[in-house]
């Protein structure tokens, strides 16, 4: 079930897909202070042996978003790797924290240049992602624990 560190883990970017985009204009002030809040989620589908990472930015004055962006990109996992994730004891799957990282990487790129071409001839073309280090973000393996699934009852 484990990984060592320099295995290559067969994956392929099998679709991106534009979850939000929105500019709130009237909540943009020119020159007040711009805070950036950063949010991930994840997802398994294992019909599909796939893992789908979904990146979130908004820029927000103060309390209000007015440029908000979240990205999903779905990576299906070659059986061979998808299978050494699968822990059957506990019925759970352990993504490494380094191939995690590495698809939160491949992720945050693709909203980088998803929110350049949505805003691409507007005045808030300026507001791009900055480098993000994802260590910080990514502390963990990523863990989707089934075992804890409700039987029917008759």
């Amino acid at each position: 079930m484990k990984q060592e560190i320099n295995q290559n883990i067969g994956f392929a970017l099998r679709k991106i897909s534009t979850e939000q985009f929105a500019i709130i204009e009237d909540e943009f002030i020119e020159g007040n202070k711009i805070d950036l809040k950063t949010h991930l989620k994840f997802g398994v589908d294992t019909e599909k042996r796939g893992l789908s990472v979904i990146s979130q930015f908004a820029f927000k004055n103060g309390d209000s978003p007015f440029l908000l962006v979240a990205v999903n990109c779905f990576f299906e996992i070659h059986e061979d790797s998808w299978d050494s994730f699968y822990d059957s004891e506990k019925n759970r799957f352990v993504f490494p924290r380094g191939f995690i990282s590495h698809l939160v990487v491949i992720t945050i790129g693709t909203t980088r240049g998803v929110l350049h071409s949505k805003t691409e001839g507007s005045k808030f073309n300026g507001f791009l992602l900055p480098t993000i280090n994802v260590n910080e973000l990514i502390d963990n393996d990523l863990i989707f624990d089934f075992s804890s699934s409700v039987e029917n009852e008759n």
